[in-house]
């Protein structure tokens, strides 16, 4: 992080409207288009990205140089469109721990796309999916999470994880292969 971000942040941290003022210009337009992939509904969304901004400043004493300030934030508007997913009674899906079985990370080439299939159709395909894949995809393909980040987020385990990204990339590959040769309706 550069020493004029951490100046920005430690201003933030003494109530610096302007300083304010220029993280949350800086870091608004990203923060939205990551809780419109989420919630889909652009007030919603705004409304999400509000909320989060005032968590952050009101808890930047709880901020520690470790991340880029906006990875921190981005932690938070993600967290925050789960809360607001749960409570709108979309509930994820939770497999029981014994229905799981460990899934190896086969990150070798076999799990390929024509190249003729856009990022819109992915992202349409994700879309489709049930939620229990669809979110964990989105936070591991999309946003770049881990899955001890995703355990975190979504409160499920690191295996559930991995096993839902594994048979949601699956779903996703059959959805993008279906549309790709016509079948799809």
């Amino acid at each position: 992080m550069s020493t004029f971000q951490i100046h920005i942040v430690e201003k933030c941290k003494q109530n610096d409207r302007q300083a304010q003022m220029q993280l949350y210009k800086q870091y608004c337009d990203g923060m939205l288009i990551v809780a419109l992939r989420f919630v889909k509904d652009t007030m919603e969304a705004e409304d999400i990205v509000q909320e989060a901004f005032i968590k952050a400043f009101s808890r930047l004493d709880q901020y520690r140089a470790e991340v880029s300030f906006g990875a921190w934030l981005k932690r938070i508007v993600v967290n925050r469109c789960i809360d607001v997913l749960k409570s709108k009674k979309q509930r994820l899906i939770e497999l029981e721990e014994h229905h799981l079985k460990v899934v190896e990370a086969n990150d070798s080439d076999d799990w390929l796309v024509d190249d003729d299939i856009t990022i819109e159709d992915v992202k349409n395909a994700i879309e489709t999916l049930p939620e229990k894949y669809k979110y964990v995809v989105m936070l591991y393909l999309i946003e770049g999470y881990d899955h001890s980040e995703i355990s975190e987020i979504l409160n499920i385990t690191e295996v559930a994880s991995r096993t839902q990204l594994s048979r949601g990339k699956q779903k996703l590959q059959t959805l993008l292969k279906k549309e790709k040769h016509g079948t799809r309706s």
